[in-house]
């Protein structure tokens, strides 16, 4: 059974049995007193997924007993956990994401994860383990409600968009001051399988049926429309899903956790702490195809049409 969310102020819910004090003004919770791991009664998972859904993004402060272990058995609580397609697991992990900071390196323009796939990941659970004294902050921001405070004229000519995502976006370019050696591993890493897929710019999320604005870093381009119209209105949508109402920072401190509706938000790392170390491990849950106003699904571009194109 779905739930209807409404737009309205990140308010907590007074039925929920979770202690839960919201951050910023329309995303954002910080849920108290809750141990987490794969141990957690039916009734406490279904409470977090429920704040997930509602405040798109939740955090849980203190959770130092959690190790790789019981991070992937509390991740696989809330739906079925995947590997990142093309980034190797964390070493003696099954499934999880090695954010270990190089060089000051974080994943810092504004994404949802791994849109280049048709089927991107529902949720994240992101888990600090090493936190610099200051800065790498985190940043989050709710496309239900960038999509929500358009004007009714944008609304129609957004939903009949279509957007190309891929993994083989100019690294260099949204970098400018990257190293060749980050440049190398983008493209033998991240990039060493060639994924492209179109979506709905505006998607009906399956579980609130809210709508919901699906783009970020990893937008190509626009189907039918050119490369300067393309980026203006990219430009502007990007501009309106990041203003700071729609946004909340998180300063984290080492055994913090994060939960996040990766279908109804946008992040961003601060890559403001130097050569300092910032170490994260991240698990991704399986989500499903979005649909589009129009009920037009998502499409895969690529592979498929490369193996195709060979046989």
């Amino acid at each position: 059974m779905t739930a209807l969310i409404h737009h309205f102020d990140n308010v907590t819910d007074e039925e929920s049995p979770l202690d839960i004090v919201p951050v910023a003004g329309r995303i954002g919770a910080e849920i108290r007193d809750v141990r987490l791991g794969g141990d957690l009664d039916d009734a406490t998972i279904a409470a977090i997924r429920a704040a997930l859904l509602r405040h798109k993004v939740i955090f849980f402060r203190h959770q130092n007993q959690l190790d790789d272990e019981s991070h992937e058995a509390f991740a696989a609580r809330l739906g079925e956990p995947i590997a990142h397609p093309t980034v190797p697991v964390a070493e003696g992990s099954r499934f999880l994401l090695e954010l270990n900071s190089k060089e000051g390196e974080a994943a810092s323009a504004w994404h949802t994860d791994i849109t280049f796939l048709p089927a991107y990941p529902s949720a994240s659970v992101l888990r600090a383990i090493v936190i610099p004294p200051a800065g790498g902050d985190t940043l989050w921001a709710n496309c239900a409600t960038a999509y929500a405070d358009l004007a009714p004229p944008l609304k129609a000519l957004v939903e009949r968009l279509r957007a190309i995502h891929t993994n083989a976006y100019d690294y260099a370019a949204s970098k400018p001051d990257a190293s060749n050696e980050q440049i190398r591993r983008h493209r033998e890493i991240f990039a060493s399988t060639v994924y492209e897929t179109e979506h709905p710019v505006v998607h009906i999320h399956p579980e609130t049926q809210e709508r919901v604005l699906l783009l970020g870093n990893f937008v190509k381009s626009f189907v039918g429309l050119g490369r300067d119209d393309f980026a203006r209105i990219f430009g502007l949508l990007q501009d309106q899903i990041t203003r700071p109402e729609n946004t909340v920072r998180w300063r984290w401190s080492p055994g913090d956790v994060a939960i996040w509706d990766n279908r109804a938000t946008q992040h961003r790392a601060i890559a403001d702490f130097g050569k300092q170390r910032r170490w994260l491990r991240r698990a991704t849950i399986a989500g499903s195809v979005p649909v589009g106003v129009d009920g037009g699904h998502s499409r895969v571009v690529k592979p498929e049409l490369e193996l195709l194109a060979a046989e």
